[in-house]
């Protein structure tokens, strides 16, 4: 599971890499389409949370039929739900990027760039969901493998079609959409090879391919809680970089690039508390609850641990990592500075993300959504507009804001989760 999100991260630092050959703007383009692209993230991720949640529980109660059953329910969601946000998506994207205050360059030369990306935000829906089915059933090597496909692919035509290399057209910022887009939609169409013909514990079946409308509304409800909370926090992205933006596009890619990196180094993270998940699901599944728990503070040790030590090479020299992707010394200093804060608070997130991750494996999808409301919309926003507009912090503000939504939320999440209700969870 860390590899895997390790593979997923590569997209974003990727793309970012060679998109900066091509300046400020395009970079910024990008980190607007990004905070506009966290609704398809949050969207994929809370579908994600539900469908963990239902076949983790069934594969502990060694019922892999019923297990196949959830998996079509979430495909069939996801490619609704993509078509209800492609379509307005691709059609209004140089408007979005007005309304998201980019400047006139950009919305002119980088609109495309949005315009594919949200038009196939069903394949980045997909790749969640159906590895969200293979990682929760215990095959996380199937997941891996999928990511590695789709980022080799990313990473042979990122440059073919952005610098127009050979026979490849130069196509700038709209060749990265597009090879993004390429790589991981090979990955979903072996993943549903995978899912008709592999060996994996989860396979679909002719029989499968029908809507069960109990199974539905039972994964529909507990993704809603998904869905909930990974909309919480990801669209208090687009309000930050929204207050970021007032301070101009280089701002906004300073912002980007650290938070690639940042992303980049998060994701394990997030891969390790994905497997706190699917062991909580698994083992209530089996009736084991206490090894559910001692599961989970095993992983947030080991979590913590890693987290700490990334947080120290942040802050020690923060300024190496940015000039991996630009040379500007503007947005060289104000990344660096961005990436310091945000790693202060790197231990909390690896305890955090854990605890919250571990409540969804055990169908309490209800509670983080709460969490994530009180500490991303009432703290961290509020935070970041006093601290950045009004009382002379600038950008640095957001950054302070955010170690301290995220330290107040895993304080939280922490004394829920001692409390053991989560162990009582049916699904």
């Amino acid at each position: 599971m860390v590899l895997e999100m390790v593979m997923e991260s590569v997209f974003a630092v990727v793309d970012i890499f060679f998109v900066s050959k091509l300046g400020t703007h395009a970079v910024a383009t990008v980190g607007i389409t990004e905070s506009l692209m966290t609704i398809v993230y949050a969207i994929g991720m809370g579908l994600a949370v539900g469908t963990t949640a239902m076949v983790s529980r069934r594969i502990g109660e060694k019922n892999r039929e019923g297990a196949s059953v959830i998996a079509f329910q979430a495909i069939l969601t996801g490619l609704i739900i993509s078509m209800l946000i492609a379509i307005p998506g691709a059609s209004f994207a140089s408007r979005l990027l007005d309304l998201m205050g980019a400047e006139d360059e950009m919305v002119r030369d980088g609109f495309m760039y949005t315009a594919i990306m949200l038009g196939g935000n069903g394949i980045i829906m997909l790749l969640f969901i159906i590895n969200a089915v293979f990682r929760s059933a215990g095959d996380a090597a199937i997941s891996m493998r999928v990511l590695w496909l789709a980022n080799l692919i990313n990473i042979i035509l990122d440059p073919l079609l952005i610098f127009g290399i050979g026979p490849f057209p130069e196509l700038g910022i709209k060749g990265a959409a597009i090879a993004t887009t390429t790589g991981r939609g090979i990955g979903v169409a072996y993943q549903f090879w995978l899912l008709f013909n592999g060996k994996g514990r989860v396979q679909l079946k002719i029989r499968h391919l029908f809507i069960q409308i109990r199974v539905l509304v039972s994964l529909i409800r507990l993704s809603l809680g998904g869905i909930g909370q990974s909309l919480i926090a990801t669209t208090s992205w687009i309000g930050l970089v929204r207050i970021i933006a007032e301070f101009g596009s280089g701002a906004i890619a300073a912002y980007t690039i650290a938070m690639r990196i940042i992303i980049f180094v998060l994701l394990p993270a997030w891969g390790l508390s994905n497997a706190a998940a699917t062991l909580v699901g698994q083992n209530l599944g089996a009736k084991k609850p206490v090894r559910a728990q001692r599961s989970v503070w095993l992983t947030a040790r080991v979590n913590m641990i890693f987290m700490g030590f990334v947080s120290l090479v942040f802050i020690l020299a923060p300024a190496f990592f940015i000039r991996i992707f630009i040379q500007d010394p503007e947005i060289v200093k104000y990344g660096a500075v961005c990436l310091r804060i945000i790693a202060y608070g790197f231990v909390f997130y690896g305890l955090g993300m854990v605890m919250i991750q571990a409540l969804n494996g055990a169908g309490d999808t209800g509670t983080p959504t709460v969490i994530n409301f009180f500490c991303f919309w009432i703290i961290e926003i509020p935070l970041a507009y006093l601290l950045a507009l009004k009382w002379g912090v600038a950008e640095n503000g957001v950054y302070i804001a955010i170690i301290t939504s995220e330290t107040i939320m895993t304080l939280i999440a922490v004394i829920i989760f001692q409390k053991g209700k989560w162990k009582l969870r049916k699904v």
